[in-house]
């Protein structure tokens, strides 16, 4: 992970967000009494989503078993 001065970031914020958001790679932020990790806001979301499906109790047991199942044996339509 790159990291970089928080007087550093200031100077590069917007390269910084390009760089984020293309790249998909974190740069961690530091400054002299905390650190801070800058991510995209799209890898942000995906963090949130991935946390929130494994907190749901049978969620990570049911993905494994879906990416398991041959194409050929999915639906076309859901069944919702």
């Amino acid at each position: 992970m790159t990291t970089i001065s928080a007087s550093e970031a200031q100077k590069r914020l917007y390269t910084l967000l390009d760089d984020v958001a293309e790249s998909h790679g974190p740069i961690q932020i530091a400054g002299k009494r905390h650190s801070a990790v800058l991510i995209s806001e799209e890898d942000w979301r995906a963090i949130q989503e991935t946390l929130h499906l494994s907190s749901i109790s049978g969620m990570k047991e049911s993905i494994i078993d879906g990416l398991k199942t041959p194409v050929q044996e999915c639906d076309e339509e859901l069944q919702w």
